[in-house]
């Protein structure tokens, strides 16, 4: 008997434990919901009810976030960390998660971001950066951020994205810039060619507002064209590549080279790499059909006038020929001889 009292004692104990609301939280079972804002917290909670699907963290005062918080917490859809202290996102911190799909993070000071910070949180939608000292951003976001639709980076220290991490949210339809240091040198072309076609496709966007050069400073990026940037110059790491590049074709032009003159050179024309097309220029193409259609307006012009004046020289003849021939040969105006008379 008394063994049984104490296994359905050890068994309440335990339900409580796990589905106990946190000190200083308030839990609403209905929604699902632990609404800790406001608390004075400086560090997330343990014990979260494993059921949970929203958690409030906002407007405290937690400066880290250890990796092994949110281990169980599996139910999780959308978690509100904004207005806190953090100053970083290291690899794992949301591991877990793999439900999550609105994470805010809005209002912290952030300054680097990892590229595994968000790999376990495949089912990711909404994903607000906004408002940190966030310098510069990793060349993706994690292998699992292909379902992120919404992306804010809005009023952080950002002075370029490189364009493959754009490119690597496939499903992206809102992106938010606006607030950044933008530097709009010729590092900057790869954004601006994926925000016009990210725009043309439907997307949503503030627009990128270039901070430097100042005679670029508040321009729109999209209304800044494409001449007027310029080719970057080679680093010297791209230098020694395109060096390794040379010399590695070099080296299999010459295999190449000796192996058609082993069997001969047959297929010589199918080796030989084609040149590449050139670059057409929108601009130099519509000044090309702008100036070949003012020449041939000219020409028809003159052409016309050329007609006319043969026309009325023509008529002013045969009225000439009319008044001036004898009575008896004015039928015959078409004939020589009454030309030369009248001439005469």
């Amino acid at each position: 008997m008394k063994g049984a009292m104490l296994l359905v004692s050890s068994v309440v104990f335990l339900t409580h434990l796990v589905n106990c609301c946190p000190t200083k939280c308030q839990c609403h079972q209905f929604s699902k919901t632990v609404d800790c804002r406001n608390r004075e917290l400086v560090e997330v909670p343990s014990h979260i009810p494993a059921e949970t699907q929203i958690l409030l963290l906002s407007n405290n005062h937690i400066q880290k976030i250890n990796h092994s918080v949110f281990i169980d917490k599996t139910m999780l859809k959308i978690l509100d960390l904004s207005n806190n202290s953090i100053s970083g996102l290291l690899p794992h911190t949301f591991k877990g998660l793999r439900h999550l799909q609105i994470l805010n993070v809005t209002r912290n000071f952030i300054e680097y971001v990892d590229n595994k910070t968000f790999s376990s949180l495949p089912h990711l939608k909404e994903l607000d950066l906004s408002s940190n000292n966030i310098v510069s951003l990793p060349g993706n976001l994690g292998n699992n951020t292909r379902n992120i639709t919404l992306l804010s980076l809005k009023h952080n220290k950002l002075q370029k994205v490189d364009r493959h991490l754009l490119e690597s949210l496939p499903n992206l339809k809102v992106v938010l810039f606006k607030g950044n240091s933008w530097l709009c040198n010729c590092h900057v072309f790869g954004l601006k060619l994926w925000l016009e076609t990210f725009l043309y496709r439907g997307g949503i966007s503030d627009g990128v507002i270039c901070s430097t050069p100042e005679n670029w400073k508040g321009k729109d990026l999209l209304k800044i064209p494409y001449e007027m940037y310029g080719i970057c110059p080679r680093t010297a790491s791209q230098v020694k590549k395109d060096n390794t590049l040379l010399s590695n074709s070099e080296h299999k032009a010459s295999l190449k080279h000796t192996h058609h003159n082993e069997h001969g050179d047959s297929s010589r024309s199918h080796c030989e790499p084609k040149p590449k097309p050139r670059p057409v220029s929108l601009r130099h193409a519509i000044a090309t059909v702008v100036i070949t259609g003012v020449v041939c307006g000219i020409v028809c012009l003159m052409m016309l006038a050329a007609a006319v004046y043969g026309c009325a020289y023509a008529a002013i003849t045969a009225k000439y020929h009319r008044e001036h021939s004898p009575p008896g040969k004015k039928g015959n105006l078409d004939g020589k001889e009454p030309f030369r008379s009248s001439l005469a």
